[in-house]
């Protein structure tokens, strides 16, 4: 397999700023890639940092006033290993977080989902946040976690992602949050996706379902989307002009449902 990814932004720097950004593939299956940052035509230098599970930062400092634009692109082949799960991490993403507030959807969960388990809780989950939900761009705040959305029934990738996380957490089953590249995805844009821990590994639950989950490429991984934003402004004045993305992959794959996928 064959994935080929992109990301162009355009920004205004009002003034000395430090950002993060979270744009970049995560480690594991081989690519080739290029990074190049400027800041009214002129190169400015980043600091790479690795993050959980593969993720890799790339920290920019010292920047002016200007025009700052950011152009990544990576090409990738083959898939990467199935990462083993530490021994934190059950730990880690069974509780509440910042946007996945469990511990106010425990009811809910337990109401609606019962005496299911395994594969037939993950499908369940899915079918039921993606048949609740409406899916409507610019619908949701950056500050709305799950039991926002469950309120509102409507929102993007994130809080669909968020939704299913805190259901899962609320029925003691891990869950975390990835961003990645989602071949297939219209609109095209990064997308977010929810991972659940079953039998001693991590399975992609994807309420959305608008890409193939066997083409997913891994950005980065967290709690939820306050650990996996593509950019985050440290100090300083940024105001976000403009944003482009693509994912394509050499064959865009079926996605069998009745299997679960990896991360790869």
């Amino acid at each position: 397999m064959r994935r080929r990814v992109s990301a162009q932004l355009t920004a205004t720097i009002g003034g000395p700023t430090e950002l993060v950004l979270a744009i970049a593939v995560a480690d594991g299956p081989a690519r080739v890639e290029q990074l190049s940052l400027t800041l009214d035509g002129v190169e400015v230098a980043a600091q790479e940092i690795a993050g959980p599970h593969g993720g890799r930062l790339h920290l920019v400092s010292g920047l002016q006033a200007g025009e700052f634009v950011v152009d990544y692109a990576a090409t990738v082949d083959g898939l990467a290993a199935v990462e083993a799960p530490g021994v934190l991490e059950p730990i880690e993403y069974a509780r509440p977080s910042r946007y996945c507030d469990s511990d106010k959807l425990m009811p809910v969960a337990q109401a609606e989902f019962a005496g299911l388990a395994g594969k037939e809780l993950l499908d369940a989950v899915s079918s039921w946040v993606g048949a609740h939900l409406s899916y409507v761009s610019g619908s949701s705040k950056p500050i709305d976690g799950a039991v926002d959305t469950y309120l509102s029934r409507q929102g993007v990738c994130r809080d669909y992602a968020h939704l299913v996380i805190a259901l899962l957490r609320g029925l003691n089953v891990p869950a975390r949050l990835a961003a990645v590249y989602a071949p297939g995805l219209d609109p095209m844009d990064f997308h977010a996706v929810a991972e659940a821990y079953l039998d001693g590994a991590w399975w992609v639950v994807d309420a959305t379902a608008l890409a193939p989950r066997p083409s997913l490429l891994r950005i980065a991984t967290g709690r939820d989307a306050a650990d996996t934003a593509f950019l985050t402004t440290l100090s300083g004045a940024l105001t976000l002009q403009s944003m482009t993305v693509t994912a394509t992959v050499d064959a865009l794959p079926a996605d069998d449902l009745t299997l679960l996928t990896a991360l790869r």
